[in-house]
């Protein structure tokens, strides 16, 4: 048995989510090794249609009625979909639930896509660090509905999880191994903890000096900096931690995937991306990186309606597309009312030299009318948001400087107000 961490460690239980009536056995298994590496281990069956092979420690019974509906009315319905759909609805409520009230350590789950579906569902309500490891079918394909922007791992079963097998013994040991690793390291997080306050920043390839200029800067300055890649997971991911109150600031340097969500590239982070800061009165500095591209794969996967744009190709599995003068200016327009939608300090710095590594003189992206378009667009629709220009390119140092000592100034004046607020307070 593994030696605990600490003499007086006790774990909460690691939550094991599989549909019993078909992978039984091998949560079994799995629940068998965690106990014997230390790990206390309660068993959520998330089935509808067959008879459980074993009992659980939480039943499908308790995951349907989390949903607001019933195992008996999923059975009346006798539709597979929707039983799927519920079952991941109640799963998430039930192991929110219990993680708020101290129950739950950590959620493993095995499974098909079904199992897949309802496991990362429920993985997906939980916080940053509370860990996280699916063994699926599915993970050696694209995972990216299944893990989101949470730090979910995914263990591909090689096997069906069927049986237990030399694979899947190996596939399901190794599961529980790293599984119990994990829980393990999550206990001595308090220990390594760094109480250093939280800044975000947005990252490209193509603003990559910007971005280690201006974290230089902010690190010199006592912050700790995030660093994320605009390639659509990133900038959810951001928005996540902003909404989850970790943050002090945001250096949205990079906000391409805007252009991606408008034009229909590959890496949108959705609707709601440059939503979260301004929406929890966050200090955050925004400029336009990168806005001049809408990222594809190969140039044999660019839509046909494209045929005849200004490509560049970075490697041979991302192809660039040029954003036109009406694109970069409804860019302006989304990017404007956004900023000006924020409750917290916010200011917009805007680059006149290019905003990206190939767009400025000499350039394949270089257009002077395209970011005229998009800056206009943006001091239009900015409403009262302080938006500076400045005569460089989004690389250059000087820029890189100024946006992270406007962030500092917003981040204190933030500082300001809140002390004041509390000095007010009867």
């Amino acid at each position: 048995m593994a030696e605990p961490v600490a003499p007086n460690w006790q774990p909460m239980p690691v939550y094991l989510l599989a549909t019993l009536d078909t992978k039984g056995h091998e949560a079994v298994f799995v629940r068998e090794r965690l106990v014997a590496l230390g790990v206390e281990t309660k068993i959520v069956d998330t089935g509808c249609v067959g008879t459980p092979a074993v009992a659980a420690d939480i039943t499908r019974e308790e995951v349907f009625a989390a949903a607001g509906t019933s195992l008996s009315t999923m059975l009346d319905l006798n539709d597979r979909g929707r039983a799927v759909t519920a079952a991941a609805e109640g799963a998430a409520r039930l192991i929110r639930e219990h993680h708020a009230l101290g129950r739950v350590s950590s959620v493993l789950g095995l499974g098909g896509s079904a199992g897949t579906t309802i496991g990362t569902a429920a993985m997906r309500g939980l916080p940053l660090g509370v860990p996280k490891l699916m063994v699926s079918t599915l993970a050696s394909g694209q995972v990216r509905q299944y893990v989101g922007d949470k730090d979910i791992l995914m263990l591909n079963s090689v096997v069906d999880i069927l049986g237990l097998n030399r694979i899947s013994r190996t596939v399901l040991a190794e599961a529980a191994a790293a599984m119990a690793g994990m829980v393990t390291a999550a206990a001595n997080a308090n220990a390594m903890h760094d109480d250093k306050p939280l800044v975000a920043a947005t990252m490209f390839g193509v603003t990559t000096p910007c971005v280690e200029r201006a974290r230089a800067v902010l690190t010199d300055a006592g912050y700790e900096v995030l660093v994320f890649h605009a390639t659509g997971t990133g900038g959810q991911a951001m928005e996540s931690l902003v909404a989850e109150g970790l943050i002090s600031g945001v250096l949205d340097i990079t906000t391409t995937e805007l252009a991606d969500e408008l034009v229909g590239g590959v890496l949108s982070a959705g609707r709601d991306r440059l939503s979260a800061a301004g929406h929890d009165a966050v200090p955050q500095v925004i400029s336009v990186g990168a806005t001049d591209m809408v990222n594809f794969h190969a140039p044999e996967t660019v839509p046909e309606q494209f045929r005849g744009r200004t490509f560049y190709r970075h490697n041979p599995t991302v192809t660039l597309m040029r954003t036109t003068v009406e694109e970069n200016a409804r860019l302006g327009e989304e990017l404007g009312h956004k900023a000006a939608a924020a409750t917290g300090p916010t200011a917009i710095l805007l680059p006149r030299r290019g905003v990206s590594a190939i767009d400025r003189e000499g350039q394949p992206f270089d257009d002077p009318a395209a970011r005229q378009a998009l800056f206009d667009a943006i001091r239009r629709t900015a409403g009262s948001v302080e938006v500076i220009e400045l005569d460089c390119h989004i690389n250059d140092s000087e820029f890189a400087v100024a946006a992270a000592e406007k962030l500092l100034a917003l981040m204190n004046q933030s500082i300001q107000n809140a002390k004041c607020k509390m000095q007010n307070q009867p």
